[in-house]
């Protein structure tokens, strides 16, 4: 019967993963194959593990592991030596395994209530197996302590540390390797700077999750952040900025900065000490060192690597920068030195030479640029760059090392050992596998963390875009386009984190979690394996051990959504959903907070007067009703125009066509730098909305975008005109605004009230200023309309 039962278990996990007992087996990422069991190991204080001494990485591996688990459970598990006395059982043995078909990062676990065992070929599989271990174990085995190190770390002790309960892990058999061999995580600390206690803690996640390469984004027109010997100047001067700009780019007009100094650098010592942590955790680091564009702060330091004699200063705000470094020989001398320190530094193949976003117009006014594009028979200025590549990509290359670079970097031809990152897209990644380099796929669209995960209304200041978990989790790496000897080229994937909006750990954190968890299994399951619902399952386990290792995360796949439609009485119907089930959806319609008394929500609610609907999915249990996602705030608009047809009498902006949004009840929103729900005019607006019958009208409002820094304009003027038959209008009033008001971005409703009458249509034109007024960031430029919520009244 015992026979029958497990091959049951076999036949089942074979044709569906690891369904079987799923709440034993919550593993992020997914393992290739898991065989569930039944019966469980107990880890107690008869636990040994057994381990070759002989083999240090190993016992390495096996001392911070025990040491993880007796820190956070008060137990006393003790390391032994492999030797040839048999020992009784709860064990825990690392077998070395001359098996030639797994790889270097491959594993195998073998657990029953007697014995964990763990095979692999290399330290790293065996590293990676541990890491599986932590998540067959409760969450706790993980608090207290460091990602499983054992070492000095910086991640955060859990509030509640120790275990509260035996560590059981669940008896089952796993065969697991990666599915590309590069999985990568970055973090810019250019735009904000994160001391090493925090690069640790990143480093203590990724490896959890078993990425096994961080690139650190150390020096861009912002900020010089590592130490150079021989050029003291990059850091004392390079690395601080006078002030930063407040909110996003064009959040205002005028921009408006903080006044606040703001600077930090890393040491070579402790650029080392990151280093080696990271490769205690079998985790490359990969330095980024960009040129020729992204310089500003190079320059600042340096101002005879310009093209121009400057002066220049390190930048104070985001975007890219005219000045760049001047290919002069003694631009290549420095970036020359700066490399070889770099290189004693980062023991990897790879050293990323950035190559993107690199302006031209300098090297056109310059006369030394001008000279050297004839002296090297180059057609522009585009080739120049290429020439500039190429030439670092040779110094490199002689000394035993890689380049690798943003997709641009391609342009002009590189040598053959040279990998790219494309960023803009897949279209670059593509075209250097056909081209037979070797590519990280990283593009924006899946693999940007600065983006929006939800609502940015619901969300904290994010870069823009929208870049949500489920989005992330559907990433293939491999394009279809490429045939299977071109696929070889495809390395794997990995995350971006840039820290214009991010300006603490904490945010870090927030923006990163759960999203790098999806796309450490976008790297390392097999295609075939991915399961997006059986994933978010999992997560709700996980995010218990992110809590027990001190982790921010967001819970943004939990946030409430609505969708509103309208009644044939101008009434809205307002449905809630969640990205994912939860137990429960409450709300208010009050403004008040929503609690977990607050009515349920069970159906479309029905709004027959402006309201604000606040909301939060809940866990509902019966003892304690805890909010899991961020808190939903819309509010509606209802008014005799809602849901009413209307007319536009201007056509709106090419590319951004109506969808008759300007009645149906929804106000508009901005978040980064989109704008929601409202129609765009590059000339007048005008519209005419018909009510159904004649009925009484005494005032109407509109919303108006006013986002100067971007050419949307208040209107100068607005009439307002009503009509019984929808041919003969009468105006019932004419109002001024001012189209030469800057300061903060926003939806500006402007209120427009008249003496009573009875109207079944009502004409709306607003006159556009025409150009951008003087004393706004773009004077002269053609300014632009944009029109929120009709309201009639």
């Amino acid at each position: 019967m015992r026979c029958t039962y497990l091959l049951f278990l076999f036949l089942l996990s074979a044709c569906s993963g690891f369904s079987q007992s799923e709440n034993q087996y919550t593993i992020i990422p997914r393992p290739a194959q898991l065989q569930p069991r039944p019966g469980q190991f107990t880890v107690s204080n008869t636990t040994t593990i057994m381990v070759p001494f002989a083999q240090a990485e190993l016992k390495t591996i096996a001392d911070n592991f025990a040491r993880q688990l007796n820190q956070s459970s008060g137990l006393g598990i003790t390391v032994r030596n492999v030797n040839k006395m048999a020992l009784p059982g709860n064990l825990i043995q690392f077998i070395p395994s001359t098996d030639v078909t797994l790889g270097d990062e491959a594993y195998r676990l073998d657990i029953t209530d007697q014995v964990v065992s763990i095979e692999a070929r290399q330290a790293k599989g065996f590293f990676y197996a541990v890491q599986t271990l932590y998540q067959l174990l409760p969450p706790s085995a993980l608090g207290r302590g460091a990602g499983g190190m054992g070492q000095s770390s910086g991640i955060t002790p859990a509030p509640t540390p120790s275990a509260t309960g035996p560590l059981l892990i669940p008896a089952c058999r796993i065969e697991d390797q990666p599915r590309y061999v590069y999985r990568g995580m970055h973090l810019d600390v250019c735009r904000h700077f994160f001391p090493v206690s925090f690069i640790k803690k990143y480093l203590d996640l990724m490896a959890l999750h078993k990425f096994n390469t961080f690139h650190w984004h150390l020096t861009d027109d912002q900020g010089w952040r590592i130490e150079i010997k021989k050029y003291p100047k990059l850091t004392q001067i390079g690395s601080q900025r006078r002030e930063t700009i407040v909110g996003h780019y064009d959040e205002y007009d005028p921009q408006v900065f903080d006044g606040q100094p703001y600077g930090g650098f890393y040491t070579q010592d402790e650029v080392r000490e990151v280093v080696q942590y990271a490769a205690a955790r079998h985790i490359n680091v990969i330095p980024e060192i960009e040129m020729p564009g992204h310089s500003l702060a190079a320059l600042a330091a340096y101002p005879e690597l310009g093209c121009s004699a400057g002066p220049y200063q390190v930048a104070t705000k985001w975007g890219v920068f005219e000045d760049v470094f001047c290919p002069y020989e003694k631009t290549f001398t420095v970036l020359q030195d700066v490399l070889t320190e770099v290189m004693a530094l980062f023991p990897g193949p790879y050293i990323h030479i950035g190559g993107d976003e690199c302006p031209k117009s300098t090297w056109r006014k310059s006369a030394y640029a001008q000279q050297l594009i004839k002296r090297e028979k180059l057609k522009n200025e585009n080739q120049l760059q290429s020439w500039f590549i190429t030439r670092i990509d040779k110094f490199v290359t002689s000394k035993g090392r890689k380049i690798i670079g943003w997709d641009e970097i391609l342009e002009g031809g590189l040598s053959p050992n040279a990998a790219v990152m494309s960023w803009r897209g897949t279209r670059g990644g593509i075209e250097a596998a056909r081209q037979r380099h070797d590519v990280v796929m990283t593009p924006g669209t899946f693999c940007y963390f600065d983006h929006y995960q939800a609502d940015p209304g619901q969300e904290p200041t994010a870069f823009g875009g929208l870049v949500p978990l489920s989005l992330v989790y559907s990433y293939n790496p491999t394009p279809t386009e490429l045939n299977a000897e071109q696929a070889k080229h495809i390395l794997g994937a990995q995350g971006n984190v840039w820290t214009e909006y991010i300006q603490d750990s904490a945010y870090v954190e927030y923006m990163v979690w759960p999203r790098a968890a999806a796309l450490a299994e976008v790297v390392w399951t097999p295609l075939a394996q991915k399961d997006y619902t059986d994933f978010t399952r999992r997560l709700a386990t996980h995010f218990k051990r992110l809590d027990a290792v001190g982790a921010n995360y967001a819970r943004s796949l939990y946030n409430v959504t609505a969708k509103t439609t309208v009644t044939s009485t101008g009434q809205l119907s307002v449905s809630l959903s969640t990205g994912v089930q939860v137990p429960a959806i409450r709300y208010t319609t009050d403004g008040s907070v929503p609690s977990g008394e607050s009515p349920q929500y069970t159906a479309p609610i029905a709004l027959n007067k402006t309201t604000t609907i606040r909301a939060v999915a809940f866990t509902d249990s019966t003892t304690m009703k805890v909010p899991m996602g961020r808190i939903m705030q819309k509010e509606y608009l209802i008014s005799k125009a809602t849901g009413k047809p209307y007319t536009l009498l201007a056509p709106a902006t090419k590319g951004r066509p109506d969808r008759n949004n300007l009645t149906d009840g929804v106000l508009g929103s901005m978040g980064g730098y989109e704008l929601m729900d409202v129609v765009s005019f590059s000339g007048n607006f005008s519209a005419v909305v018909d009510l159904g019958q004649s009925q009484p009208v005494q005032s109407v409002s509109v919303g108006f975008v006013k986002y100067t820094a971007r050419n949307l304009c208040l209107p100068k003027q607005i009439d307002i005109a009503v009509s019984d038959d929808g041919q003969t209008y009468r105006p019932v009033g004419t109002f001024k605004s001012n189209a030469a008001e800057g300061g903060k971005r926003g939806i500006i409703r402007l209120p427009f009230e008249f003496a009573p009458t009875s109207a079944r249509y009502v004409r709306i034109t607003a006159l556009n200023v025409g150009r951008v007024p003087a004393g706004l960031r773009n004077p002269g430029k053609p300014a632009q309309l944009a029109v929120d919520e009709i309201e009639v009244k």
